[in-house]
């Protein structure tokens, strides 16, 4: 399984308009050659470089399965992020540059998660039920 962007390649910049400083929504993101008995997917977006903790910017589950998750959509049940909030928020570094982990995940099951789950909690739901999973990795500095 392969995840890329039209809007940043692997290990560089992601555009200003994908975060606080721009329009803050989520990018086109290119999912390819999805597993024959995937039911579903799943999509954490964090930050490891934050200060003090790994900053979770997006946590999307239940994604049905397709080929393009569009600009500014919710292509599936969204968890709450860092931002307490249930959408994407965009890459907003306080210093330095930071990576944005997009991690996609091909899932055996439908996860009997409610909106509002955490990262942890789909983590822990996903146990056993990867059969696959691709990254895209995009840098910011403000």
């Amino acid at each position: 399984m392969k995840i890329s962007s039209p809007d940043f390649e692997h290990m560089r910049y992601i555009p200003r308009k994908i975060t606080c400083d721009g329009k803050d929504v989520n990018p086109i993101l290119v999912i390819e050659e999805i597993p024959h008995n995937t039911k579903t997917l799943a999509l954490i977006v964090d930050d490891p470089d934050a200060p003090g903790k790994t900053w979770v910017h997006w946590v999307v589950y239940n994604i049905p399965l397709q080929n393009i998750i569009e600009e500014d959509s919710v292509p599936g049940t969204e968890g709450i992020n860092d931002f307490q909030r249930t959408r994407f928020g965009g890459p907003c570094p306080p210093s330095g540059t930071h990576r944005y982990f997009f991690k996609l995940y091909a899932l055996d099951r439908v996860l009997s998660l409610q909106q509002g789950a955490s990262k942890e909690m789909l983590e822990q739901a996903m146990k056993g039920h990867i059969l696959e999973q691709a990254e895209i990795i995009g840098l910011y500095k403000r």
